[in-house]
């Protein structure tokens, strides 16, 4: 890892070059590295190109739409662009031609933003660490000698970003696809609340969780997509995000909740909350209704029954070249009945309350973004997951904010889950941008 004033590694509120150079850079990029880390499924580099000089062209003349207008993009490959392929991370759908353009980028695309291609997912969105057996997995950067895990199910977005082959990139989080890659990444990403941002036009895999988000490299640029990504509100997401912590009370994970993550992950953790105490924020004990694991099986349950009323009929079909790591995830649901379904969605519902109630004192709750680095992909035991303290917050309707707390010894990513309540999440970027200005984790990037 390395500290770099490289221009391809500067976020997009710090860029002082024109769309077209930006766009020229992130396709060179691409070209160089994109083989080795297979992040994009597919680049659109000629029209990027156009795009990126009608872009320099609208700003010369005055009409500048935004802080992102000529920004390039990468977008998760199950969120459909008209005429393009969206594969949904499936071999099955390799040819799937996307008969509309998703609200989430329809407001990109009114914002000036420019999507640069598409990126590798997990299959159906259904997976933690990011692997896929048929349409390949994406090299996490920060091992270049050994293929690791990027985290899933946004693999590529996460990639792609940490890299420097896209300045942002869009995820989707059903129970940490955004901030699991973020985390093994090095990045910045947002879980949001449900129903911030649209999921029209994204391929469902469990329509009571789904959430889009940014991937970016720092957090006031997470702050810029939402803003634009959000359905139309009055908040605004970088109006509180240099308000500091002072005052703020935040709650510390409970004991029992440790025992999943390692000795160094948590030493980052534990570091982080004396960062942030520092700042004038108190850090204060809870006690949650259920341990994360418990809250984690729940939600399980609740994406496998969803996933399967949508590609049931698919991962039923030994004859269909599907991923064997997935089809079991989804096959949950093959033999849940109404009634266990709905009495699942009814105890949700009670769990709620009891975790608000828990909480009713703090801002925001911290917490690893996952209990390991990313692991080699050889080693990983698919039947497990790494969402361990991501899917607690999808559960409860709560945001989260991932982002870099730390490097191993080895040159790996750690990373702080900063969780608020549902539309919140300018609290959660306010506490991630203090914390990022106070700690030099986010200027990392892998040694390319």
């Amino acid at each position: 890892m390395r500290r770099t004033e490289d221009p391809a590694f500067q976020p997009i509120h710090e860029q002082r070059v024109s769309s077209r150079k930006l766009v020229e850079q992130c396709l060179a990029r691409i070209e160089k590295h994109g083989e080795r880390l297979h992040a994009f499924v597919s680049v659109y580099a000629d029209d990027a190109l156009r795009a990126a000089h009608a872009a320099d062209e609208a700003i010369a003349a005055g009409y500048r739409l935004g802080p992102l207008h000529g920004v390039p993009i990468a977008v998760k490959d199950i969120v459909d662009i008209e005429g393009r392929v969206t594969t949904g991370g499936s071999k099955v759908w390799e040819k799937r031609v996307s008969p509309r353009t998703a609200t989430l980028v329809q407001r990109l695309v009114q914002a000036g933003m420019i999507v640069i291609g598409k990126t590798h997912s997990v299959e159906f969105a259904m997976g933690s660490f990011g692997t896929n057996r048929h349409m390949g997995t994406p090299w996490n950067p920060w091992d270049l000698k050994t293929l690791r895990a990027p985290g899933g199910s946004s693999s590529g977005t996460g990639v792609a970003v940490a890299a420097a082959l896209a300045p942002c990139g869009i995820g989707t989080d059903t129970g940490g696809s955004v901030r699991i890659p973020a985390a093994w990444c090095g990045i910045v990403g947002l879980k949001t609340t449900i129903g911030r941002v649209s999921v029209e036009g994204v391929l469902p895999l469990a329509h009571t969780l789904d959430t889009p988000g940014p991937m970016c490299r720092d957090v006031e640029d997470a702050a810029l997509l939402f803003n634009v990504l959000k359905e139309p509100s009055p908040d605004d997401a970088l109006a509180q995000l240099r308000r500091g912590v002072a005052g703020l009370t935040l709650g510390r994970l409970p004991a029992r909740d440790r025992e999943p993550a390692s000795a160094e992950v948590l030493e980052a953790y534990d570091e982080s909350l004396r960062v942030l105490e520092k700042l004038g924020a108190r850090v204060i004990d809870v006690n949650l209704p259920r341990k994360f694991t418990e809250l984690g099986e729940m939600t399980g349950r609740i994406i496998g029954a969803e996933g399967y009323s949508y590609v049931g009929h698919l991962v039923d079909d030994p004859k269909l070249p599907l991923d064997d790591d997935v089809r079991p995830r989804i096959q949950i649901g093959r033999g849940m009945s109404a009634r266990d379904y709905l009495l699942l969605l009814r105890e949700r519902d009670e769990l709620k309350r009891a975790w608000d109630g828990a909480l009713g004192q703090v801002d925001a709750l911290l917490t690893p973004g996952t209990a390991t680095v990313a692991p080699r992909v050889e080693e990983i035991d698919q039947k497990g997951s790494a969402a361990i303290y991501t899917r607690a917050i999808n559960l409860v309707d709560w945001c989260g904010l991932a982002l870099p707390n730390g490097f191993t010894p080895a040159g790996l990513p750690t990373s702080l889950q900063v969780a608020c309540r549902g539309y919140d999440e300018a609290t959660a970027l306010r506490i991630g941008w203090a914390f990022e200005h106070a700690t030099p984790w986010h200027r990392r990037t892998p040694a390319l």
